[in-house]
């Protein structure tokens, strides 16, 4: 019988209903043999709602006490959740962040796990008990309570899978597995049976939401198997280990993912020098704007554009940044749009496939879709594309890599 960490999200404990069908479901698991830890997010909204309580008594909560308010969502669940499950005659106990103990840095409200003691769980474990963790959450080494920011929860499942040595770490969520794209963009999506911490990370980090990328590298440090799984219906799911299924050949390209929310900017006829970049991007940088991909364009007259993406929402606050540096440096103009969006191509098989890029670039072209910007590493290709073509790239390229065929890593 195998040790199984299983995350449930707000959505899948987002009602006591819900609640009592993760704990059937748990309980099926438990029947059969399994030792089962289980982390839980908050009821979905839950965390909103206290966020807003917080800021109806002040506009910049002291993110200590944040901490301690919006933990208690997850506190609410792994009581309910643990209170079901002894319904049902399945022994249970739950446990805080800081009861199990997750020992974090002392950053609040993103903070990072540094140690987990195991002891109390295995003793649970061992006495035929299902642990149930709140996710998210830990405490530091003066005892205080921090959150683990964004994707929290599965950053807790995936850290406790590994403290544990857990057979599988499974992602319980709306979906039942990985697409090769998005299901409502393309109806021919395929799930995934399998795919690389590689090809995850690239896509979570290009825009796919399933998973955070901080919990895949996370898994992939460790090696800790993940297994994405819908909360509301049977399947296998898509499992995401190291290395694809040795037994067949890795497909070109595993999945596309896409990401609506990009903006671009050009600084044109910039002085042509050493340095200029860093002039450029500071700036944009000390006004903690994230910049994406940047293009250099070789100028004459001692003269260059330089262009880069920022998230859509930084787009205004970056071009007001670039006007002022646009008048320090001399150069022509700034000009920008924010209507645009980046489409990308994965795959680990592109190492040992060559005409990927032109097949990519082809496959536009035949629709009409001019290219605006390229970007690529040795897994993926990026394109910044007019935004009303993201939907017909985005099909025209699933169909040129047959990614709709039963040809699953």
């Amino acid at each position: 019988m195998a040790l199984y960490v299983q995350k449930f999200g707000g959505t899948s404990v987002g009602t006591v209903e819900r609640i009592e069908a993760v704990a059937d479901k748990v309980k099926s698991f438990r029947d059969a043999g399994h030792d089962i830890v289980v982390v839980v997010s908050a009821m979905s909204g839950e965390t909103n709602r206290l966020l807003g309580l917080a800021n109806a008594i002040m506009d910049e909560p002291t993110p200590r006490e944040m901490d301690v308010l919006v933990s208690t969502g997850e506190q609410v669940t792994i009581a309910l959740l643990s209170m079901a499950l002894n319904k049902r005659g399945c022994a249970a106990k739950s446990y805080t962040g800081g009861q199990v103990k997750i020992t974090t840095d002392e950053t609040h409200t993103k903070a990072r796990i540094r140690s987990i003691d195991e002891k109390n769980m295995r003793a649970d474990l061992d006495e035929g008990r299902v642990v149930v963790v709140a996710g998210f959450q830990g405490v530091d080494e003066y005892g205080n309570i921090t959150t683990l920011g964004r994707g929290g929860s599965d950053t807790t499942g995936v850290a406790l899978a590994a403290a544990l040595k857990a057979d599988e770490c499974q992602i319980y969520t709306d979906v039942d597995g990985v697409y090769t794209t998005d299901p409502r963009v393309v109806d021919s999506a395929r799930r995934m049976e399998r795919i690389t911490f590689e090809e995850m990370i690239e896509m979570a980090s290009l825009g796919s939401k399933i998973l955070q990328i901080r919990s895949v590298e996370f898994a992939g440090k460790y090696n800790v198997p993940l297994r994405v799984l819908s909360s509301f219906k049977d399947g296998p799911g898509t499992l995401i280990t190291i290395e694809g299924d040795e037994k067949m050949e890795q497909p070109v390209i595993s999945g596309i993912a896409f990401n609506r929310d990009e903006a671009k900017l050009t600084v044109q006829g910039v002085p042509d020098i050493p340095g200029i970049a860093s002039k450029i991007l500071r700036p944009i940088s000390d006004a903690n704007i994230e910049v994406d991909m940047i293009v250099q364009n070789m100028g004459a007259d001692n003269h260059t554009d330089f262009t880069f993406t920022v998230h859509r929402n930084d787009y205004k606050k970056a071009k007001v940044i670039l006007d002022d540096v646009c008048e320090v440096l001399g150069a022509r103009e700034v000009s920008g749009d924010d209507k645009i969006a980046k489409v990308s191509i994965v795959g680990v098989g592109m190492r040992s496939h060559a005409g990927v890029a032109t097949q990519m670039f082809d496959s536009l072209s035949d629709e009409g879709i001019n290219i605006q910007m390229i970007s690529t590493s040795e897994i993926k290709i990026s394109v910044v594309i007019a935004e009303k073509y993201l939907e017909l790239a985005v099909r025209s390229l699933h169909s040129s890599f047959d990614l709709s065929e039963a040809t699953e890593a």
